[in-house]
């Protein structure tokens, strides 16, 4: 049986998933806080394995560098769960969004077997990756600082903007050195979609700005209301207690 896309199965898979999320939300939260990050940064390591398997599985490990969000976001994880760095889980608020989405937008997956074990890596890692952040803050193991809003914005355009350099240069090298895939084909990447829309949502920001890299930058002004949001009490609490 196949996964598909917005049927039964990949339906029934989403709502699956987020009755994991609530279900290690009750088995944890009566736990000592080491129990609890404990568990979460084992759990936080699927991620890394299936990183390291899309590298090495497909044949063409170029094409699979961890630079898309999905896999910067694996490998940021342990490291904001082991250190319990604010910045880091913070950050990984917005970061985790990438996760569902792949979940949610799974085009490019649709046809995996749900018992491979491109499906099972596939799918448990975006839902750990997805469901870890909210369980860092829904268990107090780290607190929400809208002063973090700042770093998030920061450290993400210049993570952008550090891929789009290295799929610049990666194009220019596989192209010098006649890279090629299994299938003979010349290797050409788009980690974080930098240069091109490959999806609906971006072939909207594509038709306002049709120029690389700039195309997504009306994403920032989203991620900024998305932020305000998210820290909307502690904001509105700073203006009351300034008023006070």
């Amino acid at each position: 049986m196949v996964w598909g896309s917005f049927g039964i199965v990949h339906i029934a898979s989403l709502l699956i998933g987020a009755g994991i999320i609530v279900g290690l939300y009750y088995l944890l939260r009566n736990r000592s806080s080491k129990t609890q990050m404990i568990v979460l940064g084992i759990l936080s390591l699927y991620g890394v394995v299936s990183t390291f398997y899309n590298l090495f599985n497909w044949g063409s490990p170029y094409e699979y560098l961890p630079l898309h969000l999905c896999s910067l976001t694996a490998l940021t994880l342990p490291i904001a769960i082991f250190t319990r760095s604010k910045t880091l889980s913070n950050l990984l608020l917005l970061w985790s969004l990438g996760a569902i989405m792949a979940l949610v937008v799974n085009t490019a997956q649709a046809n995996y077997e749900l018992c491979s074990a491109a499906f099972i890596l596939y799918y448990g890692h975006h839902l750990l990756e997805f469901g870890i952040p909210i369980l860092l803050f829904a268990l107090g193991l780290v607190k929400k600082d809208y002063k973090c809003i700042g770093s998030t914005l920061l450290i993400t355009f210049v993570t952008f903007a550090l891929v789009h350099f290295a799929n610049l240069w990666l194009n220019s090298y596989f192209i010098a050195n006649n890279i090629t895939n299994p299938a003979g084909e010349l290797i050409q990447v788009n980690y974080m979609y930098t240069l091109y829309s490959e999806n609906p949502v971006m072939d909207l920001f594509w038709s306002l700005i049709p120029y690389p890299f700039w195309y997504m930058m009306p994403v920032l002004l989203i991620i900024a209301v998305y932020l305000v949001l998210v820290y909307l009490n502690q904001i509105l609490a700073l203006f009351k207690k300034k008023e006070a």
